[in-house]
C-alpha cells in the first residue's frame, strides 16, 4: 500500500523543522559561550579541567586494568558532560550578576527553574502588581503554592495578603508560602530562589501539580471575567424590553412609509 503523499510531506517538513531548531540551538550556545568567555576569564580553563581530569583518571586506571582506548572514550564522554555543566553553571552565575537588583530579575529566575526528582514547578509571573513595578509571582509546585514578592516590601505586603486570601478560598488546606526577594532579613536573593524552593516541604505529589495549577488558573480566569462585568442594574438605555419596543415601532414606520 502506497504511502499518502501528504504524510510523506509532513514527515519531511517535521524533519526539516527539527534540523532547523538544532541548528538554532547550536548557534545560540556558541553565541552564549563567546559572550561568557569574554567576561569570564576562568571559563575556558575550568572547562578544560572538567574535560581533561576524567580522561587522566581513567587513563591511569587503564595502567592497572588495561583497555586504555576504551577508558579514553569513556573519559572523553564524561569530560564533555562535566565541561558543559561547568559552562552552564558559570553562564547562569554571570546572568545573575547582571540582572541582580533589576526589576523583573525574580521573574526571569522563576521562568528558569529546574524541576528535579520528585519536584515540579509551574510559574505565573505578575499575578498582582502596582504602578511602582512591584509584582507578585505565583509558583505552583510540590510544596503547594509559593507567592514570590519582587519590589518594595511595604508595598508588597497588601498585594501578597490580597492574593493569599483569594487563593485560600480556592485551595482549602493546600499550603501557601510567602517569599520576598532581596538581601535583607527573611529575604531571598534572586540567585538562591531555586534552593529556597527546594528547602520547602513536599506537600503535593509531583503528578498532582498540573491538576492543582489548572484548578487555580481556571478559577482565576472565571474571577477575572466576573470582575470585568458591570455591577448593579442595567442602565435605562440597556433595558431590553424598551429596545424591543423601539425596534418594532421603527419597523412599523418603515412599512407605512
Amino acid at each position: 500500500m502506497a504511502k499518502d503523499p501528504r504524510e510523506k510531506e509532513n514527515k519531511r517538513l517535521e524533519k526539516a523543522a527539527k534540523k532547523a531548531r538544532r541548528k538554532q540551538t547550536r548557534s545560540q550556545m556558541w553565541q552564549a559561550f563567546n559572550l561568557q568567555r569574554k567576561r569570564d576569564k576562568k571559563l575556558v580553563p575550568f572547562m578544560l579541567l572538567g574535560l581533561l581530569v576524567p580522561v587522566a583518571v581513567l587513563l591511569l586506571l587503564s595502567l592497572v586494568f588495561g583497555e586504555w582506548w576504551f577508558n579514553l572514550i569513556i573519559g572523553l564522554m564524561i569530560g564533555a558532560v562535566a565541561a558543559m555543566i561547568i559552562f552552564s553553571r558559570r553562564l547562569q552565575s554571570g546572568v545573575y550578576d547582571q540582572i541582580e537588583g533589576q526589576a523583573g530579575a525574580a521573574a526571569w529566575a522563576l521562568d528558569n527553574l529546574r524541576s528535579g526528582v520528585g519536584m515540579k514547578w509551574i510559574t505565573e509571573n505578575g499575578v498582582a502588581s502596582n504602578t511602582h513595578m512591584d509584582a507578585v509571582h505565583r509558583v505552583v509546585g510540590t510544596p503547594g503554592v509559593v507567592l514570590v514578592g519582587e519590589g518594595n516590601r511595604s508595598r508588597l505586603k497588601p498585594l501578597m495578603a490580597q492574593e493569599r486570601r483569594r487563593l485560600a478560598r480556592i485551595l482549602g488546606s493546600t499550603p501557601i508560602y510567602d517569599m520576598y526577594i532581596g538581601d535583607g532579613e527573611d529575604e531571598v536573593e534572586v540567585r538562591k530562589i531555586q534552593s529556597a524552593l527546594m528547602k520547602l516541604p513536599r506537600n503535593v505529589k509531583k503528578d498532582e501539580v498540573d491538576a492543582l495549577n489548572n484548578r487555580i488558573a481556571s478559577i482565576s480566569r472565571l474571577n477575572s471575567r466576573e470582575a470585568a462585568m458591570p455591577k448593579g442594574p442595567l442602565p435605562r438605555q440597556a433595558n431590553m424590553s424598551g429596545m424591543n419596543r423601539r425596534a418594532r415601532r421603527a419597523s412599523e414606520r418603515n412599512k407605512r412609509g
